[in-house]
């Protein structure tokens, strides 16, 4: 194995979901920070990056591009750290729910933007009542802290989720609600997000 490199941009939170994969892997990690609203950062990205998109992960001469493929690298590369369950039928429920999430939510994505700032308190969209329905679905069965007791690949990438309908006052009932805050509260959480804060001001304040 190379030595592991994980290029992020400023603003993306599918770097924040791949960083939190790579922080649970146990595995040495460095990181590579474009800052997204500079011209010239742009313009370097896309000669070194043929998506012009972040993040990705190098591994000595491989590099593996997009949240959802380096989460499922990791896995391979460190199974005894069980990024996914242990149990076929939970593992396959897992990576069907990180895939929907990576394709899905465009209504939440787009008319509740990420930010970190303080948080503000806004009726949902009706654009988005469907989208914060399936959710609470979904998360209402987690099974505690993390969604299959142990926190994995599934839990990092819908902690963004969790602190982005928080951000607008958006807390979900019962069930759904324990799991939403107990991934804003878990420590691994809270530390991306401080270091978040620290390399992306330009997201440190209150949406448009």
């Amino acid at each position: 194995m190379g030595s592991l490199v994980l290029t992020v941009g400023t603003g993306s939170t599918w770097a924040m979901r791949a960083a939190l994969v790579l922080t649970m892997s146990g595995l040495e990690w460095q990181e590579q920070v474009f800052d997204l609203e500079d011209a010239k950062a742009l313009q370097r990205l896309k000669r070194v990056s043929p998506t012009g998109l972040v993040p990705w992960l190098d591994d000595g001469e491989l590099r593996i591009h997009d949240s959802l493929a380096i989460a499922e690298y990791l896995h391979e590369l460190c199974p005894e750290r069980r990024l996914y369950p242990q149990d076929r039928a939970e593992r396959a429920l897992a990576r069907s729910l990180c895939a929907e999430l990576h394709s899905g939510f465009g209504q939440i994505r787009s008319r509740l933007p990420f930010f970190l700032g303080a948080p503000t308190q806004c009726e949902p969209p009706v654009e988005t009542i469907g989208e914060l329905a399936r959710l609470q679905t979904l998360w209402s069965q987690a099974r505690g802290t993390f969604y299959f007791e142990e926190a994995g690949i599934i839990d990092a990438f819908y902690a963004v989720m969790a602190y982005r309908l928080a951000s607008y006052g958006i807390q979900l009932p019962g069930q759904a609600g324990a799991y939403q805050q107990a991934l804003l509260a878990w420590p691994l959480w809270q530390a991306q997000l401080v270091k978040a804060r620290l390399q992306w001001p330009v997201l440190a304040r209150q949406p448009g």
